[in-house]
């Protein structure tokens, strides 16, 4: 027995033992009963909240958008100042209007090779030399390449903002591009599309786009490349791009934050004046193959516990004059967790953790794709509900379905703006694609004036259930069967480039 037990046992008989000796207490005179005191407090009743129904959304306010100041300097490279006092800090994104579409025939992944190459050595500084310079100043110093656009991103305080740019302009300016850098990233990407090979919803992204578009088409080529493009792509090729395409007649500087449009231009004209013009070449979109009619190709991945599923067809570029019809057509179909597809395959029926579709809309027409992850042995069922929201949308939809999309579009709209960076990011494809300076202050009423009819014409026009691209990765012994007899239409096997098997 522990010396803790020993002690509760002995307190235990010592309090026993007094107990039993004690003498009796005298017997105590009852007092009279009085009644109990009752108080009532009368509060009111909060109302029953009615959980089947949604909260009603809010009113539509005024939004008021800061004004946008364009400036130019004489090497053409255009200047987008937004004045924003609020907070003692600068985000700058030097935007690039060339991106992927511009790789070399060949080798996809020359663009994102060249914007990651960047901040590896610019001027006299090395790359351990530009983090520590970030890492001093407490700035962050960012690129990237996408669809249509590279660019070079700052977020500085203004307290050391002639710092800051000094060292932005070296990396949008003065890339050294080294070799043994080149050869790093080289093989850190080679270790990424290795690792892609068994990543279903990558594998299906890729090989829908290769689909789609084929591979004489920019957009028919992954952004990252290939293994054996990414095996090819030289120093020269890194070097030919950014000469080719960094030029400040291709280019725009947005700046947004706590600075004037005199400032913003004086220091702009200090750091890339002397940034040379140069002949820029058009991108050559080559005409897409044309959808006959829907087809399934059917991808390989022995064992797979789900499916990656994408369905669609080549859709419009951003210059539509349907963009907001299409918007909130989107919307009610899959562009909120609401719409019509998460709806059905995740609350309905419970094959996937979420399902949505967009519309990717670049310079050239890019893909509408309807997309969800599913339970490998639901594929077939998800498909059959898939295809039967794809042709429910092309009915009228019911008014207060699209109320809900338009405020839903409307309402969320101030929030993209609520920092510097949100702000300057806004702006990008403002600048990419072309679109009035004062675009977004016209946005919220260009969204209310989409009707049922609107959005009825849209969807009959750029959704053709009959022409779809179907692409399913999964276990082809667990699926196949399944699929074929949908009679969607021809079902083919394809390998995780998209191409044909050859059996």
């Amino acid at each position: 027995m522990s010396a803790f037990r020993r002690y509760l046992t002995g307190t235990a008989l010592l309090a026993l033992a007094a107990a039993c000796t004690r003498a009796p207490a005298p017997e105590a005179t009852p007092a009279p009963a009085t009644p109990p005191i009752q108080v009532v407090v009368d509060t009111p009743r909060a109302p029953a909240f009615d959980r089947t129904k949604p909260p009603p959304l809010a009113p539509l306010g005024q939004l008021t958008l800061p004004p946008v100041t364009r400036r130019e300097l004489d090497n053409g490279l255009e200047l987008l100042v937004v004045e924003h006092h609020e907070l003692p800090v600068v985000d700058m994104i030097l935007v690039v209007k060339t991106g992927g579409e511009g790789d070399p025939a060949g080798k996809p992944g020359v663009a994102t090779l060249t914007a990651s190459m960047l901040d590896e050595g610019a001027g006299r500084r090395t790359a351990l030399d530009i983090a520590d310079q970030e890492a001093f100043l407490g700035v962050q110093v960012g690129t990237g390449s996408g669809w249509d656009q590279s660019m070079v991103t700052l977020h500085a305080p203004v307290a050391v903002l002639d710092s800051a740019m000094a060292l932005f302009a070296d990396v949008a300016l003065r890339p050294t591009f080294p070799t043994a850098d080149l050869e790093r990233l080289r093989k850190e990407r080679l270790t990424e599309l290795l690792q892609l090979r068994d990543r279903a919803p990558q594998i299906a992204d890729r090989a829908y786009a290769a689909i789609l578009y084929g591979e004489r088409h920019p957009y028919g080529r992954p952004l990252t490349g290939t293994e054996a493009s990414t095996r090819a792509i030289t120093r020269a090729d890194v070097r030919r791009f950014y000469q080719t395409y960094f030029r400040p007649n291709n280019a725009t500087l947005i700046v947004v934050g706590d600075v004037t449009a005199a400032d913003v231009e004086q220091r702009a004209r200090a750091l890339f004046a002397n940034w040379e013009r140069g002949t820029v070449p058009a991108t050559e979109f080559k005409e897409p193959p044309a959808a006959l009619a829907t087809a399934i190709y059917l991808i390989d991945k022995p064992g797979a516990p789900q499916s990656s599923v994408r369905i669609g067809s080549i859709g419009v570029p951003r210059s539509t004059e349907d963009y907001f019809s299409i918007l909130v057509m989107n919307t009610i179909l899959g562009g909120a967790f609401t719409s019509r597809l998460n709806n059905n395959l995740r609350e309905t029926h419970g094959y996937t953790y979420g399902a949505g579709s967009g519309f990717s809309m670049r310079r050239a027409a890019g893909p509408f794709t309807a997309r969800a992850e599913v339970v490998g042995a639901k594929s077939d069922s998800s498909l059959i509900e898939f295809m039967k929201e794809l042709k429910a949308i092309r009915d009228a939809v019911p008014d207060a379905e699209l109320e809900k999309a338009k405020r839903y579009l409307q309402l969320q709209l101030p929030g993209e703006f609520e920092t510097t960076g949100d702000i300057a990011s806004q702006l990008v494809p403002v600048v990419v694609h072309g679109l009035p300076l004062d675009y977004y202050n016209s946005y919220v009423q260009r969204i209310e004036s989409v009707t049922v009819a609107d959005v009825q014409r849209v969807a009959q026009r750029y959704i053709d259930p009959s022409k779809f691209a179907v692409v399913v990765v999964g276990d082809r012994k667990a699926i196949e069967a399944g699929l074929r007899a949908l009679n969607l239409g021809e079902l083919s096997i394809r390998d995780i480039a998209g191409q044909p098997v050859r059996r």
